[in-house]
């Protein structure tokens, strides 16, 4: 299942309990718990979106994916950032102990404010970070109509004899 999360997060209330969260989500990767948990969410790679006055800024660390790999799609409003990180086939007799990397699939969707240029967008990947620039539309300001009174004369209705 995908979550779609907002280019701009608005104002959340429950960021306060983030901490406590946090700390929750510790306790359980320490006692091994790892795996009750959707492994899609372990591989989502991390994504900081920063603004400036000309374009929005997306940008995510994600190591050992190749570029061919990722997907970038805009549809309807929505970005969706797609990619696949795969496991290295190399065979030989090493008994792990061990493992902390994960691969797989992974899929990451927001947003974007109607004021970006989508002909504009451009995305890069160099040594494991993905960026992509959403540049910002021109900002059209109001413009104020009068409203002319219209004096064109009625025509009376003609009166009626008696």
């Amino acid at each position: 299942m995908t979550r779609t999360y907002e280019l701009i997060p608005r104002a959340d209330g429950f960021m306060s309990l983030l901490p406590r969260w946090n700390m929750y989500d510790l306790f359980f990767n320490d006692v091994g718990l790892t795996d009750l948990f959707n492994k899609e969410d372990i591989l989502m790679p991390v994504i900081d979106i920063s603004e400036t006055e000309k374009e929005y800024v997306i940008t995510s660390e994600i190591p050992g994916v190749d570029a061919k790999d990722l997907d970038v799609t805009l549809t309807d409003g929505i970005l969706t950032i797609k990619g696949e990180k795969k496991q290295e086939n190399e065979e030989n007799e090493e008994n792990y102990h061990r493992i902390e990397r994960h691969y797989g699939s992974f899929e990451r969707s927001f947003r974007i404010p109607e004021k970006v240029k989508t002909d504009k967008l451009d995305a890069t990947y160099k040594d494991g970070v993905f960026k992509l620039s959403l540049p910002k539309a021109e900002v059209v300001e109001a413009k104020k109509i009068e409203v002319k009174e219209n004096k064109a004369k009625k025509k009376s209705k003609p009166k009626k004899k008696a």
